[in-house]
């Protein structure tokens, strides 16, 4: 069967990336399908713009910045297609997307949710062929910067989604209760990723589903206090008990090595910020957590199985990605394995 998209779109004054976004999308549009611009309260035309490029859009105005998770979540309210579609407004589609997003749904994988080729450059360049999670929480853009090349030739599992151009049913969406709203901004795909795995779902990527993706890893203003504050607050969310147990030193080093980066490179404030905004989310954190792992379907084991030991990502450089530093987080990572298999194959608390 042939789904019908939502394509939902959330705008900040997104005006010029909107213009260039917006034409793309119309051309690959089939009847049927509705697009949803959520506009957080633009100071710009993004809504003039959207309405002269797809006059039969439907404008969800929230009257305030919200931020990218819960104007997504707002949108989808009003989604009634097959298929939830979430498209950065500086994605914009290459020629044969609209066909090509659907193509997991119409082949009957039984993938719970995937992503399109993300790309940069004009095509040229890889932004995100899936996004890994390393065990101490942090995720990065996979492959970015590589030849378009060197992307999958075929549909492939992914650890996480990229939220740029992400497609999930819209059943599963509801289903799942959507992003974290407190999130803001940043780590909210990876979340909904993280928790779609734990149901036992497998997420992939439709290499020939490819966007354009108009992207530059700058430091906005308050960047890294939301990226550091999701991000503990996904693996408190996510992480099974025994997990977190073991990975407690780990997790304690990479906090104190991350307050010396800070230090050095200026964000100290936006750290700081971030770990007083997790201490004080922390009932709420717990009460969500309880929610998530009652609901997580594999083990503790096969949880750990899609998380990595290596930094290999271009943003992250140092002593963190150095040879001897990928050594010893290689066999640190393998013991901690060990012990999950063998509770888990013991009936411990592991097996959960």
């Amino acid at each position: 069967m042939r789904p019908s998209l939502s394509v939902l779109i959330v705008s900040w004054n997104s005006r010029e990336e909107l213009v260039r976004t917006l034409p793309a999308l119309a051309a690959e549009l089939a009847a049927g399908d509705e697009v949803i611009l959520v506009d957080n309260d633009s100071r710009d035309d993004s809504v003039a713009v959207a309405r002269a490029a797809l006059p039969d859009v439907r404008i969800v105005q929230v009257g305030r910045n919200a931020g990218f998770a819960a104007g997504c979540n707002t949108g989808a309210e009003q989604a009634s297609g097959d298929l939830l579609v979430i498209l950065n407004p500086d994605a914009a589609p290459m020629p044969g997307w609209g066909e090509a997003i659907r193509r997991p749904w119409a082949e009957g994988r039984g993938w719970a949710a995937w992503q399109g080729l993300v790309a940069e450059g004009g095509g040229e360049r890889i932004n995100s062929v899936g996004n890994p999670l390393h065990f101490t929480g942090i995720v990065w853009a996979g492959g970015h910067g590589r030849p378009i090349a060197e992307a999958p030739d075929g549909p492939a599992e992914v650890p996480l989604l990229s939220g740029a151009c992400l497609a999930i049913p819209l059943d599963t969406w509801r289903s799942l209760g959507g992003f974290p709203e407190h999130f803001f901004l940043y780590h909210e795909d990876g979340d909904v990723s993280v928790r779609l795995r734990s149901r036992g779902g497998v997420l992939g990527i439709e290499p020939s589903a490819v966007v354009d993706h108009d992207y530059e890893f700058g430091a906005r203003e308050h960047k890294w206090r939301w990226l550091e504050r999701n991000r503990l607050a996904l693996v408190i969310r996510n992480y099974p008990a025994w997990l977190l147990t073991l990975l407690a030193p780990a997790l304690l080093a990479t906090e104190l090595a991350l307050l010396m980066v800070s230090v050095a490179d200026g964000w100290a404030g936006q750290k700081l910020a971030a770990n007083r905004e997790v201490v004080r989310w922390l009932p709420r954190l717990l009460r969500e957590r309880r929610v998530i792992q009652r609901e997580r379907k594999i083990s503790a084991a096969e949880f750990a199985g899609f998380l990595t030991p290596d930094f290999d990502s271009p943003f992250i450089s140092g002593a963190a990605s150095s040879p001897p530093a990928r050594l010893l987080l290689r066999a640190y990572w393998r013991i901690v394995r060990l012990l999950l298999r063998s509770a888990g194959s013991s009936g411990g608390s592991g097996s959960r």
